[in-house]
C-alpha cells in the first residue's frame, strides 16, 4: 500500500469514526462506532498490519499517523462514554426525584388476618362471660397432652401417625402438642377453683395438607370448674357464646360424643347462620356442627388436684379454622396459609 493512501485513508477513517462516536447516543452504539474503526477489521488495523512490508523511514512515517489515530478515537470514544454515563444518571435523577407539590400517596389499609378475626370474636364473647385468658407451651410433655387427660397409653392419637415427636436429646415424653387441652391440668395445678379460663394457640397434628387439614392449625378450649356446675351451665354458656358469635337468634344442639377426658361428653351444633336453619348445602337440616365439649371427667380433675366429689367442671374446645371457613364461605383451607395478600385481603372487612 502506498504511503500517502494509507494517510488518506487513515484521515477518512479517523473522520468517521470520530463523526459516528459524537453521534452516538447509547453506550452500544458507541462501541459499535469504536470497532468500526479501530477492530480487528477495521480501517486503522488494517494500515497498521501493512507496515511491515515498508522502508523504514516510511514505516516510522506511517507508524506514528497509527498511533494518533488510535489516540484520537479512543480519547473522543472516552470522552463520549462518560457523557453518555452522566446523562443517564441525570435522566435516573430526574425520574426518582420528588416532587414535594404533588399530594402524597395514601397506602393500602391493611387488615386483619381472617383467623385473626374469628379468634378476637370468639375471645371476646367468652371474656364477656367474665372468662380469664390463659396460655400455655406448645412443645408439651406427654402427661399433660395425653396421659393426664385420661387419654390411655393404646389411643390412636397417641401413635406417630398421628402425633409429632420431636428429637430433642435426653427428652421422649416432648411432643407438639396436638390440641389446647393441654392446658387444662396445667391451669388446676396452678390456681384453687372456682376456675374459668379461656385458651388459643397453634396445635399441631401428622396431617397432610388438603382442602380440609393442615399439620398446622388453631383452637380456642374454655374450661371452668367449680362447685355446682352442670350440663345446664355448659349448655347456657355456649348459647350465649353461639349467639355472640354468629347471631341472636342461633340456637344450641347437643349431641352425644365421646372424648376421653369428658363424661358425658357432646357434639355440639348451631343453627345454620348461612340459611337460618332452613337447611342448605353447608349445613344437615338447618344444623352445623361447631365444636366439641362435654362435663370434665373425674379423673382429669384429680390429676390436676381438684376434688371431683366437691367440684365438678365443663370444657368445650373449637378449631379457629372451621369456623373462619364456615363463616366466609372458604372451600380450602390452604388459603389461610398461603399468604397471598391478594386473597386474604378480601376479608379485610369480615371481622
Amino acid at each position: 500500500m502506498d504511503v500517502a493512501d494509507a494517510l488518506r485513508k487513515l484521515d477518512e477513517a479517523t473522520s468517521r469514526g470520530l463523526a459516528a462516536i459524537s453521534g452516538a447516543s447509547t453506550l452500544d452504539e458507541l462501541e459499535e462506532a469504536e470497532r468500526s474503526v479501530l477492530g480487528r477489521k477495521g480501517p486503522v488495523s488494517e494500515v497498521q498490519r501493512s507496515l511491515g512490508g515498508l522502508a523504514d523511514q516510511d514505516r516510522r512515517r506511517l507508524g506514528l499517523a497509527v498511533n494518533e489515530a488510535f489516540q484520537k478515537v479512543r480519547d473522543a470514544a472516552a470522552e463520549r462514554r462518560q457523557a453518555l454515563r452522566q446523562e443517564a444518571e441525570r435522566a435516573v435523577g430526574e425520574r426518582d426525584r420528588i416532587d414535594v407539590t404533588l399530594p402524597g400517596r395514601r397506602p393500602p389499609p391493611g387488615g386483619l388476618h381472617p383467623l385473626t378475626q374469628t379468634e378476637r370474636r370468639i375471645l371476646e364473647a367468652f371474656v364477656g362471660l367474665g372468662y380469664r385468658l390463659v396460655e400455655g407451651p406448645e412443645m408439651e410433655t406427654d402427661w399433660y397432652n395425653f396421659e393426664s387427660l385420661n387419654i390411655p397409653e393404646d389411643h390412636p392419637a397417641r401413635t406417630e401417625q398421628d402425633t409429632l415427636y420431636p428429637d430433642v436429646p435426653g427428652r421422649t415424653d416432648l411432643i407438639l402438642r396436638t390440641q389446647t387441652s393441654n392446658v387444662q391440668v396445667r391451669t388446676m395445678e396452678a390456681q384453687e377453683p372456682p376456675i374459668y379460663v379461656v385458651t388459643l394457640g397453634r396445635c399441631y397434628r401428622r396431617d397432610v395438607p388438603d382442602a380440609t387439614h393442615s399439620p398446622v392449625f388453631h383452637q380456642i378450649e374454655i374450661l371452668a370448674v367449680d362447685e355446682g356446675l352442670s350440663l345446664a351451665d355448659m349448655k347456657g354458656t355456649l348459647e350465649a357464646f353461639a349467639r355472640a358469635v354468629f347471631g341472636p337468634e342461633q340456637k344450641v344442639r347437643l349431641r352425644p360424643g365421646y372424648f376421653p377426658f369428658v363424661e358425658p361428653g357432646a357434639e355440639v351444633d348451631v343453627s345454620c347462620f348461612l340459611c337460618g336453619g332452613r337447611g342448605c348445602r353447608v349445613c344437615d337440616e338447618g344444623w352445623i356442627e361447631i365444636l366439641g365439649a362435654g362435663m370434665v371427667h373425674p379423673k382429669v380433675l384429680e390429676a390436676g388436684g381438684v376434688d371431683p366429689e366437691r367440684y365438678t367442671g365443663f370444657a368445650a374446645g373449637l378449631g379457629i379454622e372451621r369456623i373462619t371457613m364456615l363463616r366466609n364461605g372458604v372451600p380450602d383451607i390452604r388459603v389461610f396459609f398461603d399468604g397471598d395478600v391478594r386473597v386474604l385481603s378480601q376479608f379485610a372487612g369480615s371481622a
